[in-house]
């Protein structure tokens, strides 16, 4: 998956986020578990891994390990990155520029890359 997919799909589990902590506020009792979007977007995100039959748990480990090493790799990177992004617009003390505002800034930055 390229970077810009992992990154808009980073801003997808944020925004997600964003909405099930908007949810608790309104209704603490609130089950925002039900909803399955971050599930769905880790899925979209993480290779499919297919282990041979005859493997042995150590073939098995480093298979798995191969092929999710580099995805988790890719995922934190977004991870850290929108994080680093919603803190500098904190630290500089913005109220003009919501959370959400600076998720959706990401992902048209993004979008707008994958031309290029």
């Amino acid at each position: 998956m390229e970077q810009r997919e992992v990154m808009q799909r980073t801003v997808g589990i944020l925004t997600e986020a964003l909405g099930m902590r908007r949810r608790l506020r309104e209704d603490p009792g609130a089950d925002v578990t039900q909803s399955g979007a971050i599930a769905t977007l880790l899925e979209e995100m993480l290779p499919h891994i297919q282990l041979p039959a005859d493997a042995s748990a150590r073939e098995a480990a480093d298979i798995v390990a191969g092929k999710l090493g580099p995805a988790i790799v890719q995922i934190t990177s977004a991870l850290a990155f929108a994080f680093v992004q919603l803190a500098e617009v904190h630290d500089e003390g913005r109220t003009d520029v919501s959370a959400a505002d600076v998720l959706r800034s990401i992902s048209l930055h993004f979008e707008r890359s994958k031309g290029a």
